[in-house]
């Protein structure tokens, strides 16, 4: 801890932010080896009637007794705080005496606060689709904490790595929340990842003491991820349909099938992100809205039909967007009936279209991944490496190459 020189309080009247009234807000400073901290306490008082040498409100003025009580009081707890700061052998300084009077370095002490504090500082932080799916974590740790402590919270000193693993096993026998959405084993790993960022927030708070995830590894069990053949693509591409909205669905779905593009990032296109590339063609540039990474992507000629379809206006509230997409609910609805005509018989939602662009079309068409990997957006090559699957037309194709490149040799 910083051996403290200097510590006072002195208290001090604002004459520049005087109000029409006459009266001027008073402020305290707190200075901690030199280093300033200034208060304001919320008190005005007539300008005229400060005295600056003794930091006190003239006791001729009528009410100037309350007044200088509360500056006294003030004082009295400022000195208090830094006294609890030293006995609890925190670092000493202008702004954390200030903190600890203000309340606001208050250690977490209970599950429940730990949620409140995420939820106030750190879900608006994230995505909105990522920001809901904490609720859920939240209401099955409180079911946790009733059913195994007998309680509505516990304090955050009980979190430790025999919790976790307590937890994990209640999720793996508790009823879901949603009898349409049981908890499957990656589910269950979603939910302790969230609570896992819950507990590290609270270890750099210093309101845990020691990690309690330190020795837990989350096991996701690898799965393959639905995508169309070029097949079932064509016959996607040449059905017709009747109802305007499905169709455009269908287009829309389409065109992020040959760009790779993610719902909310097709969503939000807009004119000024069609622009020509390096090699005079026309080109996406843009940002994706989950990682905010940038993304280059050469217009195919598929890709442009839809763009040329939809291009007689401009879509959205603000009427600045290149295409007329619904919400991701009413996608996902009609993309399951759009199957169904199709006889497509696998379970489409709009993401497959990413999965398609990646696998069908480019990969199986001898794009290598690395440049997949930056059409997608992906920061990592083995986060490419989940949605490319070698497939056997691939891998015949390939081996045809090598067994005529042997035959020369």
């Amino acid at each position: 801890m910083k051996t403290i020189h200097t510590f006072s309080i002195h208290f001090w009247l604002k004459r520049k932010a005087e109000r029409k009234d006459g009266n001027s807000p008073i402020y305290a400073r707190i200075t901690v080896n030199g280093q300033r901290a200034e208060l304001s306490l919320k008190e005005h008082t007539p300008t005229d009637s400060w005295c600056s040498d003794t930091g006190r409100v003239n006791l001729r003025v009528s009410g100037s007794q309350k007044t200088n009580d509360y500056l006294s009081q003030v004082q009295s707890d400022l000195v208090d705080c830094k006294k609890e700061l030293r006995k609890e052998g925190k670092f000493i300084s202008a702004q954390s005496v200030k903190a600890r009077y203000l309340g606001e370095d208050k250690s977490l002490s209970t599950l429940n606060e730990l949620i409140k504090y995420h939820r106030d500082n750190e879900i608006k932080k994230l995505e909105a689709g990522t920001a809901k799916n904490y609720s859920a974590t939240e209401k099955y740790l409180k079911r946790f904490i009733k059913k195994k402590f007998k309680s509505t919270d516990v304090n955050l000193g009980q979190i430790d790595y025999a919790f976790v693993l307590s937890f994990e096993n209640y999720l793996r026998s508790c009823e879901p929340l949603m009898a349409s959405q049981p908890l499957t084993n990656n589910g269950i790993m979603k939910h302790m990842e969230r609570f896992k960022k819950m507990t590290t927030i609270a270890c750099k708070l210093d309101a845990i003491k020691k990690d309690p995830f330190a020795f837990f590894n989350a096991s996701f069990i690898p799965f393959d991820r639905e995508f169309l053949n070029m097949e079932e693509l064509l016959v996607m591409e040449k059905q017709p349909f009747k109802d305007p909205g499905i169709a455009k669905v269908r287009d829309i779905f389409i065109f992020a099938c040959y760009t790779g593009l993610a719902y909310i990032d097709t969503k939000k296109l807009k004119p000024e992100q069609v622009v020509l590339g390096i090699d005079g063609d026309e080109w996406i540039f843009t940002r994706r809205e989950k990682s905010k990474t940038p993304v280059k992507i050469p217009l195919l000629e598929k890709a442009k039909k839809v763009l040329d379809k939809y291009s007689y206006c401009l879509y959205g509230r603000d009427r600045d967007l290149l295409l007329p997409v619904y919400s991701n609910q009413k996608c996902n609805e009609y993309l399951k009936k759009i199957a169904t005509k199709c006889k497509i018989n696998k379970n489409i939602t709009f993401h497959v279209a990413r999965h398609t662009f990646a696998t069908t079309v480019t990969l199986a068409h001898g794009v290598p991944i690395e440049t997949v990997s930056k059409l997608l957006g992906h920061k990592r090559l083995s986060t490419t490496q989940i949605y490319a699957r070698v497939l056997e037309q691939k891998i015949s194709e390939d081996m045809s190459v090598l067994k005529s490149r042997l035959k020369s040799v």
